[in-house]
């Protein structure tokens, strides 16, 4: 399988230590199959720190080479992602334990209707109709060094 990664700067070497914590899927390193959608979030990136050229870094993963990974997948926008995304979006303590975490991304719009749902003016069902409409976009967070391992650049 070929992912991609949407960044401000080029790199040889993916540092865990440099990805930023809270995100949807938590501290992870985070690809996408869909190259568009790789080169819109280094643009994004570049933009919203104000340095940088868009790059987007191809990588290869055998994804039939798990090699005892511990892997969570969501097929869709439901409550238990939701509730996932909440969960290390808000994370004070110890991040989950998968070495990957597939499913779709929350973007701007996601991210308003989980406020709205965190501040009681969406009930659940609200926020699960409000995200079956956003943008599908599958994204892929390598979490842990083992699971990086795996990934070749290309």
């Amino acid at each position: 399988m070929i992912l991609y990664h949407g960044s401000n700067t080029t790199f040889l070497t993916i540092e865990l230590s440099k990805c930023l914590p809270n995100k949807d899927f938590g501290r992870g390193f985070y690809l996408t199959p869909s190259k568009h959608d790789a080169t819109e979030r280094a643009k994004d990136k570049c933009q919203k720190e104000h340095w940088g050229v868009p790059q987007v870094l191809k990588f290869k993963w055998d994804e039939t080479n798990q090699q005892n990974l511990s892997i969570k997948k969501f097929d869709k926008v439901d409550e238990e992602w939701a509730t996932f995304i909440l969960s290390n979006r808000k994370r004070k303590s110890k991040q989950h334990h998968y070495d990957i975490v597939i499913g779709p991304v929350a973007d701007d719009g996601v991210i308003l209707s989980l406020q709205l749902y965190e501040n009681g003016y969406l009930s659940m069902s609200g926020l699960i109709e409000k995200l079956t409409y956003a943008r599908p976009s599958i994204q892929y967070a390598f979490c842990t060094e083992r699971s990086i391992e795996q990934l070749q650049l290309l």
